[in-house]
């Protein structure tokens, strides 16, 4: 199916083409038929596959056909992270950009006071976490029963991060759900978010690509099994014989995280690493370096497997296989985005090991296994440098210094 075939809007069919958008993913060719005649859809696919274009296309195809100048929001997008809000901000610029609605992306950690604003001058389309959007309602900044097209994205990972209680009650501010499109869309479709799903959506269609087979037949899967003493020497042997353009390796913790990049940087591989709790200015900088091929590597916990399109990355690494099947299938959909190829390479040691049974029984298949040569193996590389050590104990803030100054002041006293 061709996107020019579709019955859209003129100015919505000239972002498609202005975005290099000429053939519909198979998602697209499933849900679109349906979507546009104003049916509820509940979407699943492999990660990469272009659903967020799915769910826009059908979004400013009725915001267009129905026209309302009350400056209330008419549509509202719902996604768990920060960084994917920001994605989808950013496709729903590019899509968009002849329709003449106004976009506002409303998520914690930056510009508080500019998002309040621009809520209260009016928008059409508002794409947010719960947490802030919340905020913002109980303040009455904006009000939602104006609200045309609800969409939800990556549901699943709503339940795992704990947002349900926050996004029931979005859900209770919205028309009723007969008085309002809805679409969900996610890699995965769980019992829990499907209960969900015909609670608050009107009889929707299941759509489904490739459900038996979650991960996408372009991605070239490895695995090592490998002593945990031995992985970095593997990862740096790795970055240094294959032909690594932009990498994205993941870890399960912050702390696993900066050891890494500590040791990448006294190596000479120059990254950088994102996590939960880092400043979300600073996640936004590091993301855009990545994006923009200044930063060949970015750490990353698992903040950074859902939902994010970079183009050109050519290789996942999973130094840390994730406890989480599902996560498995998100981190290496990172690679080989909109038909590309790409290689994920993942590491199991003792303790990784124990999840790798769980996620070859969650994907469907045995992921093939390389054996590392003891020639592949780095054996001169540099430890990073220790921190300087500090007092300790009560004390500890008080004389940063060590143990004199804090000898002479029990003396003293």
């Amino acid at each position: 199916m061709f996107f020019h075939t579709l019955p859209l809007p003129e100015s919505l069919s000239q972002g498609i083409a202005d975005a290099g958008f000429t053939e519909c993913t198979p998602i697209q060719a499933l849900t679109l038929p349906l979507s546009l005649t104003g049916k509820d859809v509940a979407g699943q696919g492999q990660t990469g596959t272009g659903k967020t274009a799915a769910f826009l296309i059908t979004l400013f195809d009725r915001l267009l056909r129905t026209r309302n100048s009350d400056g209330q929001p008419r549509a509202l997008i719902l996604a768990p992270t920060r960084e994917l809000v920001v994605q989808i901000e950013h496709d729903a610029r590019l899509l968009g950009q002849h329709c003449g609605f106004s976009i506002q992306a409303v998520y914690g950690g930056v510009d508080y006071d500019k998002q309040r604003e621009a809520l209260c001058a009016g928008v059409d389309i508002v794409i947010g976490t719960p947490g802030r959007l919340i905020d913002y309602l109980k303040q009455r900044v904006c009000s939602l029963k104006y609200v045309e097209m609800l969409v939800i994205d990556e549901a699943d990972r709503m339940f795992d991060l704990g947002f349900i209680g926050d996004l029931r009650y979005i859900l209770r501010c919205l028309p009723p759900y007969d008085k309002r499109q809805n679409l969900m869309f996610s890699a995965t479709l769980n019992n829990r978010v499907m209960e969900l799903a015909y609670e608050f959506m009107n009889t929707p269609e299941q759509v489904k690509v490739n459900h038996d087979h979650l991960t996408a037949d372009n991605i070239e899967e490895v695995l090592y099994h490998v002593a945990s003493k031995e992985k970095f020497p593997l990862l740096l042997g790795l970055l240094r014989c294959e032909a690594m353009e932009r990498v994205m390796i993941f870890v399960n913790t912050k702390r696993e995280g900066e050891r890494l990049q500590a040791l990448m940087m006294a190596n000479e591989c120059k990254s950088r690493m994102i996590s939960g709790d880092v400043a979300q200015e600073k996640r936004l900088k590091i993301m855009r370096e990545f994006k923009a091929g200044k930063l060949p590597i970015l750490i990353a916990t698992d903040v950074a497997s859902r939902g994010l399109h970079i183009d050109g990355v050519s290789h996942v690494i999973n130094y840390d296989l994730p406890e989480d099947c599902e996560d498995y299938v998100h981190r290496i959909g990172r690679t080989a985005r909109a038909g590309a190829a790409g290689k994920a390479i993942s590491l199991a040691d003792e303790r990784g090991a124990l999840t790798l049974e769980d996620i070859e029984t969650f994907i469907g298949h045995p992921i093939p296994t390389q054996w590392a040569d003891d020639e592949l193996l780095a054996t001169e590389y540099q430890r990073a440098a220790k921190a300087p050590r500090t007092g300790r104990g009560p004390n500890a803030s008080r004389f940063p210094e060590g143990g004199a100054k804090k000898r002479l002041h029990r003396r003293r006293r």
